[in-house]
């Protein structure tokens, strides 16, 4: 995902993307199913829109030239292998800066980095997670580890990737120099960490699961209401604590000495919590959502997908969407790009590319004449989609 997600980040912004595939399966993401939509993989459709598609055979001589003159023509060039498998099919970074494109940026995304012990060991997002320390702290204390229910690891990669490019193009335009990114799912992974790693670093002792609830903050967590439907409060300052106690009618609770500050209420968490889920037993979970809203309170229901997907605000916010995809002959539902520019504008303009789908637009647009192209396809040098 970490490849594939960066990239359809970057097309969303504008750029124009070239996704390769090999001439064999392709993407494997392409398998990766139930569920689909029109039989084509959810999973695969859900991270390669705004992308032209080529299937190329970088194992031939013919095909690694058309490689070369893609690369030629680029600013970026983003790979996803394992660290050695570039220098094998010659497209490592040293051979494209010295022989195709001295001023290219070459962003390089794997598990855990092209240099250090484990440069050589797979890396899929569940191992990352696992390794890098966040399913450790993830879920609740006492029960089996769990992981996000996303690919965490390769998405935060993807976005370090994103953000790491911008910054190098930006260093090109000032100093017209090229450069190589190698991003490490794991290294990402770490990063993360942030207070939890400090955390340990004051005290010496590994962080806990702490399930819906905070390790800084009280109360700050998940909820019961008498209909057995659960709701999160977020209280994360003093101010907002003596607010939450009256809006939930308890305002002595704000002056009682055991939970003054966050402080005394994380020393006395246990009693905080067996009082605030006594109270909250009372009334349905909205009520209670309503009531701290009203109040300014941080506060709002746990959602499922379809609600999600269904929220006015998301609505409003343009976070669904739908793009033409004649391919299947039907339109496809999309999220829409998070980020809102005021005066650029970020777009749907691709459905997800079959393999190989636009292998003939894209050789002719090299200069490769009709004959050419039908003679690369049966000499299997690439792979034309044919519907």
């Amino acid at each position: 995902m970490s490849g594939p997600y960066a990239t359809m980040l970057l097309g969303d912004y504008g750029a124009e993307v070239i996704k390769i595939e090999d001439t064999a399966s392709g993407d494997e993401t392409r398998q990766w199913y139930p569920p689909t939509i029109e039989g084509e993989s959810a999973y695969y459709l859900s991270a390669n829109r705004n992308k032209r598609d080529i299937a190329l055979n970088l194992k031939t001589k013919e095909g690694l030239e058309i490689f070369y003159k893609l690369v030629k023509n680029s600013d970026v060039l983003i790979e996803n292998f394992r660290p050695g498998v570039t220098e094998k099919l010659k497209i490592d970074y040293s051979t494209i800066s010295r022989k195709i494109n001295p001023d290219i940026i070459y962003c390089s995304i794997s598990g855990f980095g092209q240099t250090g012990p484990y440069r050589d060991y797979p890396g899929y997002d569940l191992i990352v997670f696992a390794m890098g320390g966040l399913m450790s702290i993830t879920g609740e204390a006492g029960r089996p580890p769990v992981r996000v229910g996303v690919p965490i690891a390769d998405m935060c990669a993807g976005l370090y990737a994103v953000t790491a490019i911008l910054s190098a193009l930006r260093f090109r335009d000032r100093t017209g120099k090229g450069q190589r990114i190698d991003v490490s799912m794991y290294d990402v992974q770490v990063s993360l960490l942030t207070h939890q790693a400090m955390a340990y670093f004051a005290t010496g002792k590994d962080p806990e699961k702490y399930g819906s609830a905070h390790a800084n903050l009280a109360p700050y967590q998940a909820f019961m209401g008498s209909d057995g439907s659960y709701f999160v409060m977020a209280i994360g300052n003093d101010k907002l604590w003596k607010d939450f106690c009256n809006a939930i009618g308890e305002p002595q609770l704000s002056t009682d000495p055991r939970f003054l500050t966050n402080p005394d209420r994380m020393m006395h968490k246990a009693e905080l919590l067996s009082i605030l889920n006594s109270h909250f037993s009372t009334k349905l979970a909205q009520s209670w959502i309503d009531l701290a809203l009203e109040k300014g309170i941080p506060a709002g229901p746990i959602s499922k997908i379809s609600e999600v997907l269904s929220d006015k605000q998301v609505i409003a916010r343009e976070m669904v969407q739908e793009i033409g995809n004649p391919r299947m002959g039907r339109k496809l539902k999309q999220l829409g790009t998070p980020v809102k520019f005021s005066t650029a504008e970020t777009s749907l303009r691709l459905p997800p590319p079959a393999q190989g789908e636009q292998t003939s637009e894209i050789l002719r647009e090299l200069g490769y004449k009709e004959n050419k192209i039908q003679e690369l396809q049966r000499s299997g040098v690439v792979k034309i989609y044919k519907k």
